[in-house]
């Protein structure tokens, strides 16, 4: 006689749950018992829970929940209902987890006999309540010593553990993570401990399965061998539960109570649920702080070996990575000793902020590396590094093109000169020895990898000596919601208050400018306020020989027949050159002046328009001298322009406005200048 028949014949019906699919299978007796047509057959698991009493089918779900967890069979009362809401017969179920299918039998019992009464409202609330909380700081806690800090503060609803302890897994041993209610030393026992030794943790991780000990003496019964260890510890009942995370057990969790616990189903409930939320936070913790381990190897191998240092310099760097993922990105800068004797300073940011991106930059930094080992000049480096980058395009056969921004320069600490190549990069900018802030600008090209033959030009600055040279990645200007100009004005007011002789305090300062607490720095006009990493050099040129007799500061710049637009540049520069210039009218005199004189280069000549300006003195008898120089011979001279006229006026205005002036013939072009002194009546 098949177990089918005889169990029919008993009246137990036979029924499977299969949660993964939704499904519940049940045979013709059970389908009977549970009021459902149409004999054997397979329902939806909602079919099955609808001719059930609500209250009864949460019983059920913690039951079975429980039972999964300690592989045990699940029991529970059912009260079957029908149409109405009336009761129509009681049914004992039993169930055994394998897997996703829970298999087992079901049926009636006599009348009278109910489910049992379930936990008290005020102690389920409590649990709620309990289980709520711990989730949420559980959730929050971003390293396994934050864990461990919540899991130490657990206070659960009736029965308190007095001690705590998580074992992990380390190899064939096991290992005390961390540990609370214990004196210090007092784990030096379970230390590295074999996972055959015959301990509650190293059974509890070999087979997955909670182990509960309600006594002393269960204790001593059950694991002989350990119990001397456990002993001092003065507790009456200790509960060990897996930790296990995407199917694996990672280790133990014990709970140590100092009054004795009978770990009723629902207490067994609770602590299962905790510990399932206590190896999420773990695997968590412990999947950050492995990412975060990673970043900074991976970011430590792409940044420079040595430590910045020039002769005759001061050098400071800073890499911040941004706050999400990886903490990797593309931002890098580096020190290179060329073969002249030179020294080159790199700085750059490819496309993106993910691994990708890391591991372009790292390849990119080696190949430019290499270019400037061989003695290539300046653009020459940057040209062959575009062109590497856009082969690694071409070699991945990715629609997906990456390029990169960088700035590549020379420095010659003799004579402070800086030959300047830049590739779609933010400009630099120089702090003269009196505070005053500049962007330098200079010459670009396309980021590396849009275009593989671009030329790249050069521009030639010097570094006077106490000057300050700030490079950075768009990161230190953008971050916080700015645009390019809210954010040289954001920096601009550290980097020309912060203190010049220690460039590593000036570093940090920019940095906490940027990424600092909320009251260190504004955010900016945009809406789009995300993080990025960011990449910083400071240069300074130690000052050599004797003190200059009068404050100098100076500016140069190349305006370019194809940029006219760069004559904005040039008022700019002019104007953050005289900030604190005692006459206002003066200071727009210079700058009308400067835009007439530049203008005229781009209009009668064929030749780009070379700007200097000097400014010597102290405060308030200061003098300052702007020339425009151009390689064309044609003299300018002296026109009377009508009242309709738009041009012809450049003579007069500086005739009119200049303190002195003068066109001074040149072996390949002419210069033409003009001088103020300063006032010493504000206007």
């Amino acid at each position: 006689m098949r177990t089918e028949d005889v169990l029919a014949a008993v009246g137990y019906g036979l029924w499977q749950w299969d949660e993964s699919a939704g499904t519940v299978t049940v045979d013709s007796r059970a389908a009977r018992l549970l009021g459902l047509s149409g004999g054997a057959a397979t329902h939806r698991s909602s079919v099955v829970r609808a001719c059930l009493h609500a209250a009864d089918y949460v019983t059920l779900a913690g039951a079975v929940s429980l039972a999964t967890a300690e592989n045990t069979v699940a029991e529970s009362l059912l009260r079957v209902v029908g149409d109405g809401g009336l009761i129509q017969r009681t049914v004992q179920v039993r169930l055994r987890p394998r897997g996703p299918l829970l298999s087992g039998t079901l049926h009636e019992v006599r009348a009278g006999r109910q489910p049992d009464t379930p936990p008290p409202g005020d102690w389920r609330r409590a649990r709620e309540a309990f289980l709520l909380d711990a989730g949420r700081a559980l959730a929050e806690a971003d390293s396994t010593a934050e864990v461990l800090r919540v899991a130490a503060t657990l206070s659960m609803p009736g029965f308190s553990p007095d001690g705590l302890a998580v074992f992990g897994v380390d190899g064939d041993s096991l290992s005390v993570i961390g540990h609370h209610g214990h004196e210090i030393g007092a784990d030096a026992p379970f230390l590295n401990m074999p996972l055959s030794t015959d301990y509650p943790a190293s059974l509890v991780v070999r087979t997955g399965q909670a182990v509960y000990l309600p006594s002393p003496k269960a204790y001593a019964e059950r694991f002989p061998g350990t119990w001397p260890l456990a002993q001092p510890f003065g507790r009456s009942s200790w509960a060990f539960l897996p930790l296990i995370a995407a199917g694996t057990t990672i280790g133990a969790w014990m709970a140590a109570f100092r009054e004795p616990v009978a770990f009723t189903a629902d207490e067994r409930s609770v602590l299962t649920t905790v510990a399932r939320m206590l190896a999420q936070a773990l695997s968590r913790a412990h999947l950050h702080e492995s990412e975060r381990a990673l970043s900074d190897g991976l970011q430590r191998t792409m940044l420079p070996v040595r430590e910045p240092g020039i002769d005759g310099m001061a050098v400071a760097a800073r890499y911040v990575p941004t706050g999400g993922g990886l903490q990797v990105g593309g931002d890098w800068y580096d020190v290179i000793d060329l073969p002249s004797g030179s020294t080159a300073l790199v700085i750059g940011d490819v496309q993106g902020h993910d691994v990708r991106a890391a591991g372009i930059m790292g390849q990119l930094r080696i190949a430019l590396r290499a270019y400037a080992a061989e003695g290539h000049s300046p653009d020459a480096v940057l040209s062959r590094t575009s062109r590497f980058l856009a082969g690694l395009a071409d070699q991945a056969h990715s629609d997906e093109v990456r390029f990169a921004t960088c700035l590549y320069l020379e420095v010659d600490p003799a004579t402070g000169t800086l030959d300047v190549v830049r590739a779609g990069h933010p400009e630099p900018a120089i702090r003269l020895s009196d505070g005053t802030t500049i962007l330098r600008r200079t010459a670009g090209g396309l980021p590396l990898g849009v275009e593989p033959d671009t030329d790249y030009p050069t521009t030639r600055l010097v570094l006077e000596p106490g000057e300050v040279l700030l490079l950075c990645t768009d990161g230190l200007i953008e971050t916080g919601g700015h645009d390019l100009e809210t954010g040289w004005r954001r920096l601009c007011d550290v980097f020309g208050t912060g203190p010049a002789d220690d460039l590593e305090s000036l570093a940090d300062a920019m940095v906490r400018a940027v990424h600092g607490p909320a009251s260190h720095h504004t955010t900016g006009p945009l809406a789009d306020r995300r993080e990025d990493d960011i990449a910083l050099v400071l240069l300074r040129r130690d000052p050599d020989g004797p003190a200059r007799a009068l404050p100098t500061r100076r500016t140069v710049l190349t305006v370019a027949q194809a940029d006219p637009a760069r004559i904005r540049a040039a008022r700019d520069d002019i104007r953050a050159l005289l900030h604190d210039w005692n006459c206002a009218d003066q200071l727009e005199s210079a700058v009308l002046l400067v835009s007439e004189l530049v203008a005229n280069v781009l209009v009668h000549t064929d030749d780009d328009a070379f700007l200097t300006a000097h400014l010597t003195g102290v405060p308030g008898s200061r003098r300052l001298r702007i020339e425009v120089a151009d390689r064309s011979d044609d003299m300018p001279h002296r026109r009377t322009p009508g009242e309709m006229a738009s041009s012809g006026r450049g003579l007069l205005l500086m005739e009119e406005l200049a303190d002195a002036w003068g066109v001074d013939p040149r072996g390949d072009g002419k210069s033409i200048w003009f001088e103020l002194h300063e006032s010493t009546t504000p206007s």
